[in-house]
């Protein structure tokens, strides 16, 4: 479960991120700070896995604690949701390895995307020892460049579902069989083979056939 604080002085404002978050699996509210100092107090009280921080707040700007936060929990992720649009503000942010900004006002799409995005790169560290370098560029928001990256996908091929097969393939590093990205993809094991064999045709997918327990070779599929 991720343990997310929202330090955010509009209360009202603060309630529609509580209801976002609220839709998404594995995500759960610690708590929520209306100024810098409740903020302190609760990432020190909850030790949270995620921080929503704003800049504008009544004692404080957000961008300012990013130091202290830093100096005492530095394992706390940040996000920050905010009005400020100006070159500064992002440039300290991100140089205190702020994860992702989101300039207000937000859709409740973009919020869904940066958190669902967390959510998948907290269970890739949560459950993988070794990283190949496919899986350490999705970790740090690189996206492979394919061979005809100027063309669009052939008929048949939907980007969105092509991007959750490297998600899965990434996340699998023991490789995964057609059968077994069928059942995760909820489509039929032809279909999950066609996007299997466009990945190794834009030479971002391999494949090696294994032996399975009963003797009987199987075709994994790797990111490659």
């Amino acid at each position: 479960m991720i343990r997310v604080v929202i330090a955010e002085d509009d209360f009202r404002v603060a309630e529609l991120h509580e209801k976002f978050l609220a839709t998404v699996d594995e995500v759960q509210v610690a708590g929520k700070a209306l100024n810098a100092k409740e903020t302190l107090a609760l990432l020190k009280e909850q030790n949270p896995d995620l921080l929503l921080l704003d800049v504008y707040m009544p004692d404080s700007l957000g961008t300012d604690l990013l130091h202290e936060i830093r100096e005492h929990h530095s394992s706390v992720d940040i996000i920050m949701i905010t009005a400020a649009n100006d070159k500064a503000m992002i440039e300290k942010a991100l140089n205190y390895g702020v994860i992702d900004y989101i300039i207000k006002p937000i859709t409740i799409e973009r919020f869904h995307k940066t958190i669902e995005e967390y959510r998948q790169k907290r269970q890739m560290m949560s459950s993988t020892e070794t990283f190949n370098q496919a899986m350490v560029d999705q970790l740090i928001g690189r996206k492979k460049t394919t061979k005809n990256k100027e063309e669009p996908v052939p008929k048949g091929i939907d980007p969105l579902t092509l991007d959750k097969v490297r998600t899965m393939l990434a996340e699998t590093p023991e490789g995964m069989t057609a059968e077994q990205t069928s059942e995760k993809m909820g489509a039929s094991k032809t279909t999950a083979r066609r996007y299997l064999e466009y990945l190794i045709s834009i030479d971002e997918g391999k494949a090696k056939m294994r032996y399975g327990k009963v003797g009987r070779p199987e075709r994994k599929y790797f990111l490659e």
